[in-house]
């Protein structure tokens, strides 16, 4: 008997050491060949007139068996290639790998790429130093979207936090409270495009005399007043375009704030009703105090989209009439001007501006974490 288990396994290391240089091969072929096939197959999707279908399968076979090849290949390298030792250090990244060089490819690089080219002229080929920067914070169009950024930050966040606030307030108890959240977050389901899509025809202005095609202007008329450009006279043209965000916005402000407030200890309510408190007291200093973080949350949240906002200034007023934010005015010059210099530094001046408030908003969240 022992000898037949000595033979036994004898016969399976001789088996696995002959599998080595199919399996070192195979771990080599496998991850070429499927990078071929991804990059093929890639440029098939990009260039090809084929039937929408095809297109559509092609891309989930592509897909879903190109990455799982990928990760089998990768996986199999490291099993016939490497100790034990080396096997636990380094399967974790076969994992997480892929992933990381995608962010890499579509947020690190791009990021590399828009500060090098900051110091270039509109080609790209001239080296220019800060002449770049000079002009983004000099050129008299570059000031007024700057200020209108700076309103829609402050307007936006302000009044997106304070009516979901109010609102999440005034639907706690109520019978109706999640047919009534429901309807307010509704819009959130549409696009910044749809959004303003929407709202260009509520605001649309005909001139007066004629049918108004636009909501807001045919119930002006209807009180008898004459039509107003809403998207043309300045500055009010540029509330009006912060209230398509703020309508959007304020549902997601309501459901984290109402799931914050919901979180509240009663028991710390009630006795401060015992103790004699009103309703407005209470909301100030018991619910207000607890729920700071999730209100300082949703704010730079917010405040980070507004910062970057350009869908609804484009589609609205194409940034005409006084309308220019930062972040449009970056897209105006690279996609109307083709001046990729200045277009990479309005680029990373967007970022540079973000950085505090995500650090704000990281450092907050780990104070948080530690006090729980």
């Amino acid at each position: 008997m022992l000898k037949n288990n000595t033979s036994n396994s004898t016969l399976s290391l001789l088996e696995r050491v002959a599998l080595v240089p199919f399996r070192i091969t195979a771990s080599v072929i496998v991850p070429v060949i499927t990078l071929l096939i991804l990059y093929y197959g890639f440029m098939f999707l990009r260039a090809s007139d084929a039937n929408k279908l095809v297109i559509v399968v092609v891309a989930l076979m592509i897909g879903i068996g190109g990455v799982w090849a990928l990760y089998y290949s990768t996986n199999l390298f490291v099993e016939s290639l490497l100790s034990d030792r080396w096997k636990m250090l380094i399967r974790p990244f076969v994992f997480v790998g892929p992933a990381l060089a995608v962010l890499f490819f579509y947020l690190v690089f791009p990021v590399i790429r828009s500060a090098y080219l900051s110091f270039f002229d509109r080609t790209s080929t001239n080296f220019v130093g800060f002449d770049n920067y000079i002009f983004a914070f000099t050129d008299p169009a570059m000031s007024q979207a700057a200020i209108n950024s700076i309103l829609w930050m402050i307007i936006v966040t302000s009044l997106s936090v304070g009516f979901g606030l109010l609102i999440a307030i005034l639907v706690e108890s109520i019978r109706y409270e999640k047919l009534v959240k429901s309807l307010i977050f509704m819009p959130m389901a549409i696009s910044f495009v749809g959004a303003s899509v929407i709202w260009r025809f509520i605001y649309a202005f005909v001139p007066a005399g004629r049918d108004q095609i636009g909501m807001l202007n045919a119930v002006v008329v209807w009180l008898g007043f004459e039509p107003v450009g809403w998207l043309i006279n300045q500055p009010w043209n540029n509330f009006m375009l912060m209230v398509v965000l703020i309508w959007l916005q304020t549902g997601f402000a309501m459901v984290l704030l109402s799931s914050a407030i919901k979180g509240v200890p009663q028991e710390i309510i009630e006795s401060a009703q015992i103790d004699g408190a009103n309703d407005v007291q209470v909301f100030f200093r018991i619910i207000i105090p607890t729920i700071r973080s999730t209100i300082v949350t949703v704010s730079t949240t917010i405040l980070i989209l507004t910062l970057k906002i350009f869908d609804i200034v484009w589609v609205m007023t194409n940034g005409n009439y006084g309308t220019e934010v930062v972040a449009s005015r970056m897209i105006k010059e690279i996609a109307r001007f083709r001046d990729f210099g200045r277009a990479s530094t309005i680029a990373v001046i967007l970022l540079l501006a973000t950085i505090p408030i995500m650090y704000y908003n990281v450092k907050r969240f780990r104070e948080t974490e530690e006090t729980r």
